[in-house]
């Protein structure tokens, strides 16, 4: 699929991962489209990482 990208976030504390993600999101340019987000956590010990898997497509923008 031609246009098509992913983008994956991690971090070990939520507000970091939480701040990466807007950054990310608020970052995308008018001509992309957020397709899916798909979320994730793991732990190890007492650690828990956080993890998003973005996938977003650059289409044409849109003109009235």
């Amino acid at each position: 699929m031609q246009g098509m990208h992913f983008k994956l976030i991690s971090a070990n504390d939520p507000d970091v991962f939480q701040d990466r993600l807007n950054r990310f999101v608020e970052g995308l340019p008018d001509e992309a489209l957020l397709l899916e987000i798909k979320f994730s956590t793991a732990t190890t010990g007492s650690q828990t990482a956080y993890s998003a898997l973005l996938q977003y497509k650059a289409v044409e923008e849109w003109t009235s």
